[in-house]
């Protein structure tokens, strides 16, 4: 190491320690760099799909939704994440685009899918089961990926909290 940066470091900072905070920052500039995904996951491990999601965790973003959406990329969705588990329903009043609706639960396993869920209907979307989060996708995504009830949700780049 030259001797302006052994300067810059105090005696005590060890290599193994500049190492783990090197690790960590680099973490850190990863998620912001790619924004909050959702990866879900098969129970074997493998990584089903990544998606950059907008997040809804307030009354009134969860009701705006993805309504009025012209288009939605391929690995694009929005995740709704509310304050605890409940009997979730939702509709595709105002929504111009099919979607996948994907159910998880508090433990982040999916409980259920609604497949192409149909535009501008005022029809209850919901699944069997509690749900604390919904992950939206475009409609024909699970079958084009394999996503299933048990695949778990990993949230990359941002803590799932309600604000409200």
């Amino acid at each position: 190491m030259n001797s302006a940066l052994r300067n810059l470091i105090p005696r005590r900072f060890t290599l193994a320690a500049f190492a783990t905070l090197m690790l960590v920052a680099g973490a850190a500039l990863d998620a912001c760099a790619h924004g909050p995904r959702v990866e879900i996951v098969a129970p074997n491990g493998a990584v089903r799909a990544t998606v950059n999601v907008e997040i809804a965790d307030t009354e009134a973003s969860r009701e705006l939704g993805l309504m009025y959406r012209r288009h939605l990329d391929e690995n694009a969705g929005m995740i709704f994440v509310f304050a605890k588990p409940s009997h979730l329903q939702f509709w595709m009043k105002n929504t111009v685009i099919p979607l996948d609706m994907i159910f998880a639960g508090a433990d982040r396993r999916i409980v259920g899918i609604v497949r192409e869920a149909r535009p501008f209907t005022e029809t209850i979307d919901a699944v069997d089961g509690d749900s604390q989060y919904v992950l939206e996708v475009n409609g024909g995504f699970c079958a084009r990926r394999g996503v299933a009830a048990g695949d778990k949700l990993v949230f990359l780049g941002f803590a799932p909290r309600s604000r409200d």
